[in-house]
């Protein structure tokens, strides 16, 4: 029997989130979130585990805000809001810090695999490596750039990757491009929403 589709194991895709005139779902999004985090797992280099770790942090600390303010948060746009109403001095506002982090994490994410797909001769550590100079790596110090650089020189090759995600290739290919589309509108949804909103920068 062949093994399952990624987008088979995970329980929500970005294409299903649900976004209204109020905003994104919270919980919803968290959990496509979620789903994103395990894609690490097939670059099989724990080098990931720095990216993973952050990315999980940062949903743990936005899962348990919402857990207090399940009406209030129950929209990423509301959850701003609310914690901004709520908390006067921005940096002690721990959602929100933590819904910027994730959405840059996201951003690099999606963008390293966007590159990739767009560039199919290119190696995902080069894919990944334009990403990352032109997501994160402007919000990162000195300690910290080297670590995420050496992880982008742990990508395995992209005939190792690809066919972990399922097989066959076109219809996983298809599945993934329209998750990445998805994960890529929620995030300049969310840019633009920060932006306005005065929360920070994605």
């Amino acid at each position: 029997m062949s093994e399952p589709q990624f987008f088979e194991t995970i329980t929500k895709s970005f294409t299903d989130v649900t976004i209204t005139e109020a905003g994104v779902n919270t919980a919803e999004f968290l959990e496509a979130a979620e789903g994103l985090v395990k894609i690490f797992n097939l670059f099989g280099n724990p080098a990931f585990t720095v990216v993973q770790n952050d990315l999980t942090g940062n949903i743990a600390k936005i899962r348990a805000y919402l857990a207090q303010n399940p009406t209030s948060a129950s929209t990423l746009e509301s959850l701003l809001a609310t914690e901004k109403a709520n908390v006067p001095k921005p940096k002690d506002r721990v959602a929100t810090d933590a819904l910027m982090w994730l959405l840059r994490g996201l951003k690099f994410t999606s963008l390293g695999l966007k590159i990739n797909l767009e560039n199919k001769d290119e190696e995902l550590s080069a894919s990944f490596t334009k990403a990352y100079e032109q997501s994160l790596k402007k919000y990162h110090g000195m300690m910290v750039r080297p670590v995420f650089y050496l992880a982008m020189k742990a990508c395995p090759y992209r005939a190792t990757f690809y066919p972990k995600l399922g097989e066959p290739q076109a219809e996983v290919t298809v599945k993934l491009e329209a998750w990445l589309k998805a994960l890529y509108d929620i995030v300049e949804k969310e840019t633009t929403v920060f932006k306005a909103g005065s929360y920070g920068e994605i």
